[in-house]
């Protein structure tokens, strides 16, 4: 912006330095054009700068989002510029997972080996997550909390969290296939899932925000997952939870679930009717590609 003034600053000037204020033959005209010039370069070059900064911007968006959001999610909200800054209330799927006895499993080992296992277990986990087009909200140390639904809802919500579950139960068995064989531990994982009403937005500090949900569905999916101790189960869910997916018109993934009665969680009030996978069962889905169980 400041050389194009500057350009069109020295052209009057050389002009009013040669002709003086006389309007004289072509020079006027030659002036004219040299201004014209001058001024859609200059628009050119503006037009450059704010595409690069609008580049820029889509590629912060995008690296912030992806920390929450799956692939596909992450280009639908950049695509819609949907904003964050308020609060909003909708349903959705909420999703706890957490290894059972981390405590018990890292005593004695290197740091380096322990975080390395906490590395390849958030790994697994984020990967069934993504991969059945769910969001992580935030991890946990050895776990992670993740939803199904916010922002963008679908018809499959309480479906994909449901094959979620299986697929990472079924990865965990994969994991424990390869560690025997290297003479490590097994490991157990305890998923919740509860299906409600939350309230999604930004909170922290100005100089740390954070997207997350909050709500009574969030606090009973994390009852939930706890709660899968005390039953010994793999993965717990409501009875909310599997009337969505027969509201989906998911029968047969439903018939994965026992019925295990209502139970009193620690904060409810109200007993909660509680779900398990059969032990029996399998998700029928392929584990995560890195953890196939192999020969």
């Amino acid at each position: 912006m400041i050389t194009g003034v500057t350009c069109a600053f020295l052209t009057v000037f050389s002009y009013v330095l040669v002709h003086g204020f006389v309007v004289d033959g072509t020079a006027p005209l030659r002036s004219a054009v040299s201004l014209v010039s001058i001024l859609i370069t200059t628009m050119l070059v503006l037009r450059n700068v704010s595409a690069n900064l609008r580049v820029k911007e889509v590629e912060r968006e995008r690296a912030n989002l992806a920390r929450f959001f799956s692939p596909k999610i992450v280009d639908q909200l950049v695509d819609i510029h949907t904003p964050f800054s308020f609060a909003r209330r909708q349903p959705a799927t909420v999703l706890f997972a957490d290894m059972i006895g981390f405590t018990a499993y890292s005593s004695g080992k290197l740091p380096d080996v322990v975080i390395s296992l906490l590395r390849d277990l958030l790994h697994l986990l984020s990967e069934a997550v993504f991969s059945n087009h769910g969001s992580v909200d935030k991890y946990l140390g050895d776990g992670l909390m993740a939803f199904f639904g916010p922002p963008l809802t679908s018809p499959r919500d309480a479906t994909n969290a449901a094959v979620c579950a299986l697929e990472i139960v079924r990865s965990i068995e994969c994991w424990n296939q390869h560690y025997t064989r290297c003479d490590e531990g097994t490991v157990r994982i305890a998923v919740g899932i509860h299906y409600g009403e939350v309230v999604q937005g930004n909170v922290g500090s100005e100089k740390r925000l954070e997207l997350t949900l909050v709500g009574d569905t969030v606090n009973i999916a994390s009852r939930v997952e706890a709660y899968c101790r005390t039953l010994d189960a793999s993965v717990l869910v409501t009875g909310e939870f599997v009337e969505a997916l027969l509201a989906e018109g998911s029968l047969e993934l439903a018939k994965a679930f026992v019925d295990e009665g209502f139970h009193v969680l620690r904060g409810c009030k109200e007993p909660i009717r509680l779900f398990s996978v059969r032990r029996e069962q399998k998700s029928g889905q392929r584990p995560v590609n890195w953890l196939a169980c192999t020969p």
